[in-house]
């Protein structure tokens, strides 16, 4: 009887230090969303961008938070303004007063153009970096890269391997049961993309199936794959790491399971890893 009381007394002990670690992590997951200093890879309970790593994606949070400003403004200045109406038109003192409210054509005239300018300071902002980000002048390099079902297959249209033939290779996901320990359930990959930094590279995509899209949230990049036709976008990487995205357009049963890793290294590693293909 003793010892059933102590294995019983054992397991509360785990139980609850069990709760207790449960909850810390809990708490640090939610506590590290709202923290705005992201890292290349998405986190549990996120709600801020990745890290920017491109100078359009660094245009692109700062146009977010531009707009966010506006928008708080408008919120309290709308709300507030809807505070004082109802107050006024509904005490007891002016039960009635909205019956003798004259046609007011000067309210009408500021609340129909105030919108408008609104509107136009956040729109004009946004077309200037989406025509921006439209544009692909002088590239150094180009990338292709093709969605399959279901996976990406990447090739070097610049460069030639020891064969004299394009650099090109397949990119899946690895399954759970072969990741290493520190690797990413449902992100990591056997093949990664390998581009240099500080450098402007011509990225064109294309389907071999089905619509997919090329999706790289730290280096703002979004680009649709239809198939049969060719669709491009650019990107310069500010730095050296490693950066996840995924297939970003519905594309059959095994959608989830088309992740992209791109790993930005200097030149020198660059040219050394082309001279190994």
């Amino acid at each position: 009887m003793t010892s059933g009381h102590g294995n019983i007394g054992d397991d509360n002990g785990l139980i609850n230090e069990r709760i207790v670690h449960d909850g810390f992590n809990y708490i640090k997951s939610a506590a590290s969303a709202f923290n705005p200093v992201r890292s290349d890879t998405p986190r549990p309970w996120g709600i801020y961008f990745q890290d920017s790593a491109s100078p359009q994606m660094e245009a692109l949070v700062e146009l977010h938070n531009n707009i966010l400003f506006y928008l708080v403004i408008i919120l309290f200045g709308v709300g507030w303004l809807l505070i004082i109406i109802v107050r006024k038109y509904t005490t007891r003192e002016s039960p009635i007063s909205y019956k003798y409210s004259s046609h007011g054509t000067l309210i009408e005239l500021i609340w129909t153009i105030t919108p408008a300018l609104i509107l136009i300071l956040i729109a004009f902002p946004s077309f200037k970096l989406l025509y921006l980000m439209d544009e692909v002048i002088d590239p150094a390099m180009a990338i292709l890269a093709e969605g399959h079902q279901w996976y990406w297959s990447y090739q070097y249209p610049d460069f030639l391997n020891s064969d004299d033939e394009f650099i090109e290779f397949d990119s899946y996901l690895i399954p759970e049961s072969d990741l290493e320990d520190g690797t990413l359930r449902m992100l990591e990959v056997d093949n990664r993309l390998i581009l240099p930094e500080h450098t402007h590279i011509r990225i064109i995509v294309t389907g071999a199936d089905v619509i997919h899209s090329l999706a790289c949230p730290a280096l703002g990049l979004k680009c649709d794959a239809y198939p049969g036709r060719l669709n491009q976008t650019s990107v310069i990487i500010s730095r050296e790491g490693t950066f996840y995205g995924q297939c970003s357009e519905i594309c059959g049963i095994l959608h989830s399971s088309m992740p992209i890793v791109i790993e930005s290294v200097s030149i020198e590693k660059f040219v050394s890893w082309l001279r190994e293909q």
